[in-house]
């Protein structure tokens, strides 16, 4: 419980500390990558209610975290720059900013408390102006007067959690032999189990990092200290997109003050061993797990991906925690390396729209995760529809975006869900999809219809676009030859620019068979190691007004991201904005009846 005044009452402690601040709550979980200005700590999600709050100093209380992984390292970020919240009070219990806490306190001696209350208590919260957190108890405060005064400041764990069984090797590498970055990263991973109450720790075969992703100077300074105390991977271990394209970023432009940090950061995982793979999406790449292969990746999208269509096991782990496990080759036995955590708590059952184009999976990845939030949902009735590789990666990434869960099943689709029921708990809440609720998440994500920069539009021409934003997550082989058939024998207008991110080895690969070529005399522009969540100007074009993308993902974090309004739709939109100049200001006709219903 949540007591006022008194001597309060104990939620549970996930991190230690005394805090006093004022109230800052919402109902709705929020990403802080995308969601949450790393330098500033003002809130950027433009979907969010708290859209342009300031966490600076609050006691931040919020159902859970959700989206992206890098939430961590934006949370080490503001408690280092001195612009974070005083506390952190949660519904329920968040790996991804909780972790960024834990390494703040670790590594720099910087910390606040955490907190998890539970539902009835976080409601209860809602009606205070000012609270107090001390350890795991929480007070509702009418002025911060009434506070009991300045507590001891929390104590960072000196011994690792009871009940976790540690094998000879893992004690061996806690007590220093392995060296400090693994003694350190050993801490880092076994407060991590306390959190989720794992008996022990296992094998993973290989780790993807997305903590190479610059959010600031405090990233860099804990990538470097794993490199000065002598930090090397134990396991294959590859790099997400990072924040510059590491060979180009001179030649495009970028300012060196983030492109000398951003590169340094990224070689910096390359010094530990890490490969310079610089891909958002992992799953394309030659070695990809398979199913049942317990692995450590990050990166939501890809950790979706690798839990719901390859079938391997993974947690979402946060930014940081990544390269602990890859320091280690060791992760908690939790999450979704444990069978019976993997099944389905939520049935979704989907309406049949064979005339529906491409936009339709990530639109209904984005509502399936608004609705699962946490939970793991099971779909049925997509088993005639064949969704292919790229329509699940569309799917998953816009999952990732408006959910916290690890995964999904889709009956007779995804590996384990060779039936419903096999995948399904029993008891577990059902849903229906409509076209409305897709509808309605069409006209929230095209921001570009009802903000002040979509006005150059009319009935007949349509939106005037700027900038077809391609490649959220990076695009695949067969993205790249869809991309060249649709644009086949058309003529790019001039004053739109078409830029698409993929990896290093797609690249290569569209290269060889003359697709990069094709596109390029399209007037496309390609670019490795970036993605459009870590693109900003001048890569993006300083004059771009509006931007098209069939990224669900994107069009969710674009406006905050990059302040420019979208316009979402499907890859033959954006080709044909591309060629035209001007997007259609309704919704496809598979879409129409029931968006135009949920717009009025």
């Amino acid at each position: 419980m949540i007591a006022d005044d008194g001597n309060g009452s104990a939620g549970r402690c996930l991190v230690d500390g005394h805090a006093v601040g004022k109230l800052l709550h919402t109902d709705m979980p929020l990403s802080f990558w995308g969601g949450v200005d790393s330098f500033t700590g003002q809130v950027i999600d433009r979907h969010h209610p708290l859209s342009g709050r300031s966490l600076v100093g609050s006691v931040l209380a919020l159902p859970s975290g959700r989206g992206s992984c890098s939430g961590s390292g934006v949370m080490l970020e503001l408690l280092l720059n001195g612009n974070g919240p005083a506390a952190l009070v949660l519904e329920r219990p968040d790996d991804i900013l909780t972790l960024g806490v834990v390494v703040a306190e670790e590594m720099f001696e910087r910390s606040i408390p955490v907190v998890v209350v539970g539902p009835e208590q976080f409601r209860s919260l809602a009606r205070a102006a000012w609270v107090e957190v001390s350890g795991s108890v929480v007070r509702r405060l009418s002025r911060p007067e009434q506070a009991d005064g300045a507590a001891a400041p929390g104590s960072v764990p000196k011994e690792p959690p009871p009940g976790v069984q540690l094998t000879e090797a893992d004690r061996a590498l806690l007590a220093g032999a392995g060296g400090r970055a693994r003694q350190a990263a050993m801490r880092i991973i076994l407060r991590m189990a306390g959190f989720h109450q794992a008996r022990r720790l296992i094998d993973v075969r290989q780790a993807h990092i997305d903590g190479c992703l610059y959010t600031g100077p405090a990233g860099l300074r804990f990538a470097r200290l794993l490199c000065d105390w002598g930090g090397r991977v134990r396991i294959p271990t590859t790099l997400n997109a990072i924040s510059v394209d590491r060979r180009n970023w001179r030649r495009q432009g970028v300012d060196a003050a983030v492109g000398e940090p951003a590169g340094a950061l990224a070689d910096a995982y390359v010094e530990m061993g890490a490969q310079p793979t610089f891909t958002c999406a992992p799953y394309l790449l030659d070695g990809a797990p398979g199913r049942g292969d317990d692995i450590g990746w990050s990166e939501s999208n890809a950790v979706v991906y690798a839990n719901s269509v390859l079938g391997a096991r993974t947690m979402k782990y946060p930014d940081y925690l990544d390269i602990c496990v890859a320091l280690t080759g060791r992760a908690p036995l939790s999450g979704c390396h444990v069978e019976g955590n993997r099944r389905a708590t939520l049935r979704i059952t989907v309406p049949s729209c064979p005339e529906a184009d491409d936009s339709f999976y990530p639109l209904l990845g984005y509502h399936v995760g608004a609705v699962a939030a946490d939970r793991i949902p099971a779909i049925a009735g997509l088993e005639q529809a064949g969704p292919g590789a790229d329509d699940l990666k569309a799917f998953g990434a816009a999952f990732a975006t408006t959910s916290s869960a690890p995964m999904f099943h889709i009956a007779g689709i995804t590996p384990e869900a060779t039936t419903l029921e096999a995948v399904l708990e029993d008891g577990a809440e059902s849903h229906e999809v409509s076209l409305a609720d897709l509808a309605a998440h069409w006209t929230a994500l095209n921001t570009a219809l009802h903000t002040a920069s979509g006005t150059d539009s009319d009935s007949t021409a349509g939106l005037r676009i700027d900038l077809v934003s391609l490649g959220n997550p990076h695009f695949s082989y067969a993205e790249f030859k869809r991309l060249a058939a649709l644009s086949r024998g058309r003529a790019k207008d001039p004053d739109v620019q078409v830029v698409i991110t993929c990896g290093r080895a797609t690249l290569e690969a569209a290269a060889v068979d003359g697709i990069v070529a094709e596109l390029e005399r399209f007037g496309a522009r390609i670019v490795t190691d970036v993605c459009w969540c870590t693109i900003g100007e001048p890569l993006f074009p300083v004059t771009a007004r509006v931007v098209m993308t069939n990224s669900a993902k994107y069009a969710h974090y674009g406006p905050g991201l990059s302040g420019r309004p979208v316009r979402f739709g499907s890859l033959a939109d954006c080709v044909a904005a591309a060629c035209s100049g001007r997007a259609a200001g309704q919704p496809p006709g598979w879409l129409g009846v029931a968006a135009s219903g949920s717009a009025g």
